[in-house]
């Protein structure tokens, strides 16, 4: 049988692209799918040195470089390629276009799983431009949205935590804005960037992590395979 090759567009933050391999990892071995070393499929990841995307305007230049990395990617001619980074998703229609071979659509699979928790009202934490765009507005959701104080906010704790600047500082005020909406009737805080996925992996609030949204749907492709 042909070992199935994934392509992972990574870097964007690097230490999100390490949580989502080691989840992916965990998750392929708790579904039974590996016997042994060899059902594991090929994993390629390009970590690109590519800006954050946390400006209320992205210029075409600023999608250079994630292009340049799809299309290294494309060379190792993978069954899919998923990119950790959620603003980009903003432009997946012209970043596929720009490859041969699939590219996941995460904003379908976000919408996929709100549909299968039957959540009925969120809030989004993300880039302005993935707020303001609304990347994960969806009909029949209600949302209460971040004012642009706090907007600001999150993208200024996204740019320090992606430094390493007083990560554990970054983390307790993405955490304190949460709760603050979830006290306001928000069901679910959807963390619509993976550096607050990986902020808030072990917090207990009531989230969904984006980045394990990305991990169920290869760990399906990878049965649906098998």
């Amino acid at each position: 049988m042909k070992i199935m090759k994934i392509g992972i567009l990574g870097g964007i933050g690097p230490q999100a692209t390490g949580i989502f391999y080691l989840k992916l990892i965990d998750k392929l071995q708790a579904e039974g799918l590996i016997k042994n070393n060899q059902d594991f499929p090929q994993i390629v990841i390009n970590s690109i040195p590519a800006p954050e995307l946390i400006f209320d305007k992205i210029d075409n230049k600023d999608l250079d470089i994630y292009k340049k990395g799809l299309k290294e990617l494309d060379e190792f001619n993978p069954d899919f390629i998923v990119m950790v980074c959620n603003t980009i998703h903003l432009y997946y229609d012209e970043l596929q276009s720009e490859i041969k071979n699939e590219l996941i659509d995460l904003r379908q699979e976000v919408y996929k799983k709100i549909k299968s928790l039957n959540v009925k009202s969120v809030t989004v934490f993300g880039t302005p431009s993935t707020i303001n765009l609304g990347l994960y507005n969806f009909e029949g959701i209600n949302y209460l949205d971040v004012s642009k104080d706090e907007t600001q906010e999150l993208s200024n704790a996204i740019f320090l935590f992606n430094k390493g600047f007083e990560k554990e500082n970054q983390r307790r005020k993405v955490e304190v804005i949460a709760k603050k909406y979830l006290s306001k009737d928000s069901e679910i805080i959807l963390l619509g960037c993976t550096e607050f996925a990986v902020m808030l992996d072990s917090s207990e609030i009531h989230k969904l992590d984006t980045i394990d949204v990305l991990v169920e749907c290869v760990v399906e492709r990878c049965r649906l395979r098998g």
